[in-house]
């Protein structure tokens, strides 16, 4: 294998000028460029992409724990992923000393964990790892390369011959048109490339392209870039072998909005959040929107439960009815009692209250009207529960719709709060001293987010005396929010700007801090284990 087939196969085409860090912080910074970032961009899985240069970016951690320590991820273009990748091939071929294909499969096949790879490479069980990862070993890449099977089972010598036979065409052709991998089986370069060509575009296959033979040696990068010719089928290649490398590295995450080609790398794996240049912030953990104070495992549980139809079944249980002879559903439409199944081969005649047959319903001693607990115990709690779990449902559903509808409404106020400051500008006010209404936009959406997430937190929560303090810490939250919304939609006009002015800055630090002091309590909660759950399966 040459260098040279090497760059080219992990060449970024990257500019060196593009390769700079700059260095941000979560809070907001006066300097910036005034736009959105609520961090509410629709889910989309990740892919890769171009992308511009690299970005360190360095998040707050007084939202996670009430700590004070910042947490360092970069954000990287795909230039920048694809040079990260060469660095960590070419760090791990600096101490081992194989070759760069094994070592990029290797790697691979540890999900890019550069130390448990080493470790055991240089265990005792260092040819039981090359079987798992399938590829030969290279201290057997000479003997594996000029022998090949016969049909008698004797091993062939390949560089005594100057023709072979394809084992999928079978032809037979100038050896120089021919190509085995370590395991020895040779097939004609055509067949080589219709294969691997067939498994990357119509299979979308980097990492699990075997051997056509009965084997499962992997195809080396290098192989691939020799056999294939069409362009169109390398820049795929090499884009799915980007794409693992993000994909199966536990320290690196695509960044979720749509059509965007950047990837976050941390330093290590942790539930918190990461904003990306395009200004999505998400959890690293599970590529959510960011969702303090809920966790990943109940967020995961909302979403499922507002995407699936668990409600749409409470609904039809808590509002409609079994008939009682062929058990048909049946939605009541009317006053009248008396229902009649419309199942042509039923037509049962019965008492929508009761469920009875109708025709004793007229008799003086038919007592539809008393209730009999035994049999109607079963029935009763099934409908009952049904209708109870669809109603809180639906009272945390409203709530965390309603904030969420609220955070959109308010990237409006992004807008007018500009065309607001550059007004006051105008009337002899400094830039600084109108930065006060950005402040207090970027604190209103950060509150509307946190509210949005804590009514998915108390859906799954069980009440006790924690439980009380956090719905009034939710409550006064709530409230002042609502104040400071109103202030910035309705109060603040060029004329009353200094009268208003420090009631705004008084109310969106009154919110601030009451935000905090809610995340404060839920994260001592979870150290403490406060929270008990309305599910017995979910961990805290």
């Amino acid at each position: 294998m040459s260098s040279d087939d090497e760059d080219y196969l992990y060449d970024d085409d990257s500019d060196d000028s593009g390769n700079e860090s700059t260095v941000n912080q979560d809070e907001d910074d006066d300097n910036d460029d005034f736009g959105m970032d609520i961090g509410l961009g629709e889910e989309a899985s990740g892919s890769g992409g171009g992308g511009g240069g690299g970005l360190m970016m360095m998040v707050s951690g007084a939202d996670k724990k009430g700590s004070d320590h910042a947490h360092p991820y970069e954000v990287l273009s795909t230039e920048q992923i694809v040079e990260h990748m060469v660095d960590c091939i070419k760090e791990v071929n600096s101490v081992i000393q194989i070759p760069t294909t094994t070592v990029r499969i290797l790697l691979n096949h540890f999900k890019w964990d550069k130390e448990k790879l080493m470790e055991r490479y240089f265990s005792d069980s260092q040819e039981q790892m090359f079987a798992e990862a399938k590829v030969v070993p290279p201290y057997k890449l000479g003997a594996k390369a000029m022998v090949a099977p016969d049909l008698g089972g004797r091993g062939v010598s390949l560089s005594a011959k100057s023709t072979l036979e394809c084992e999928i065409c079978y032809l037979t052709l100038p050896k120089s048109l021919t190509t085995a991998l370590e395991c020895g089986h040779p097939y004609c370069n055509s067949c080589w490339t219709e294969y691997i060509t067939s498994k990357i575009m119509n299979e979308g296959a980097s990492q699990s392209i075997e051997c056509p033979g009965n084997c499962d040696i992997l195809v080396d990068d290098v192989t691939v870039m020799k056999l294939v010719k069409d362009s169109k089928v390398k820049l795929k290649y090499q884009h799915l072998i980007t794409n693992s490398f993000v994909d199966c590295n536990r320290l690196m995450r695509w960044c979720p909005a749509p059509d965007c080609p950047n990837a976050v790398k941390v330093q290590f794996v942790e539930s918190r959040p990461v904003k990306c240049r395009c200004s999505h912030l998400f959890c690293f953990a599970c590529s959510e929107n960011w969702h303090d104070p809920v966790r990943c495992v109940l967020i995961k549980r909302w979403i499922k439960k507002c995407d699936d139809d668990s409600e749409t079944s409470n609904w039809i249980s808590a509002n409609t009815k079994e008939c009682p002879k062929c058990k048909a559903t049946i939605e009541k439409d009317g006053g009248c009692n008396h229902m009649i199944c419309r199942n042509q081969s039923c037509r049962a005649d019965f008492c929508w209250v009761c469920l009875g047959p109708w025709e004793p319903h007229g008799s003086s001693w038919y007592n539809c009207n008393r209730y009999d607990e035994d049999e109607a115990k079963n029935a009763r709690d099934s409908q009952e529960k049904s209708r109870a779990a669809l109603q809180r449902y639906l009272f945390y559903c409203n709530r965390y719709m309603n904030h969420l509808q609220s955070l959109k409404f308010e990237n409006n106020l992004y807008s007018m709060v500009k065309d607001k400051m550059d007004e006051m500008q105008q009337h002899n006010m400094s830039w600084i001293e109108v930065q006060f209404l950005k402040k207090a936009v970027d604190i209103l959406c950060e509150c509307r987010r946190t509210l949005m997430y804590t009514y998915v937190f108390a859906y799954y929560l069980k009440r006790n005396n924690q439980s009380e303090l956090f719905e009034a810490n939710q409550k006064d939250l709530e409230n002042s929010t609502e104040h400071l919304s109103e202030y910035l939609e309705r109060d603040i006009s060029a004329e009353n700007l200094v009268d208003i002015k420090q009631k705004v800055q008084d109310k969106f630090r009154y919110c601030d801090s009451r935000r905090r002091v809610l995340l404060d309590h839920v994260h001592e909660g979870y150290d403490r284990d406060w929270w008990v759950y309305t599910s017995d399966d979910i961990t805290s």
